[in-house]
């Protein structure tokens, strides 16, 4: 089991996310337990890349239910088809916001949010079950490297804990 991430921080961002998810998937190791393993996934991802927000929502029945998670208190609660969460959760897809004062319905649960993805997490049904939250404090954070990788890690979560 790993102890610790070691992430090269001036590494390109595809770069650090295959250094990270390697050892995410070793830390995590033949544990299924799904609270731990969002708790140290949103720890590795919020260490390795210092986002303001990096966490995860349950979904339970038509909404989403503050998971695990690293940064500033959250929404405890999003209705399906609110917010950018809420949005993935109707839709399907993950949604990358360059602004998210330009998203309509945006929920502010922190003001120093300015930029923001979101990633449906899948069981094996294509049920989501899940999703991953991401927020930075500076506009256009994301893109489709992280979309690539955070897709990636969505799906091995799915697969791992749902």
């Amino acid at each position: 089991m790993a102890e610790s991430i070691t992430i090269e921080k001036s590494a390109p961002k595809a770069v650090k996310y295959e250094q990270l998810l390697p050892q995410i998937k070793a830390l995590v190791g033949e544990d299924t337990h799904a609270i731990a393993i969002m708790a140290n996934v949103s720890a590795a991802l919020h260490s390795a890349f210092g986002y303001l927000w990096t966490g995860f929502y349950t979904v339970e029945g038509d909404q989403l239910i503050l998971g695990p998670f690293q940064g500033p208190v959250a929404c405890m609660r999003i209705r399906i088809g609110k917010g950018v969460s809420g949005a993935v959760l109707a839709g399907g897809e993950t949604i990358v916001v360059p602004d998210v004062d330009k998203f309509p319905g945006h929920i502010a649960c922190s003001s120093d949010s300015r930029s923001e993805i979101v990633v449906p997490i899948k069981n094996s049904q294509g049920k989501i079950c899940a999703v991953l939250d991401v927020d930075s404090i500076q506009l256009a954070t994301f893109d489709e490297t992280d979309k690539k990788y955070l897709e990636i890690l969505c799906g091995w979560l799915g697969d791992k804990i749902f």
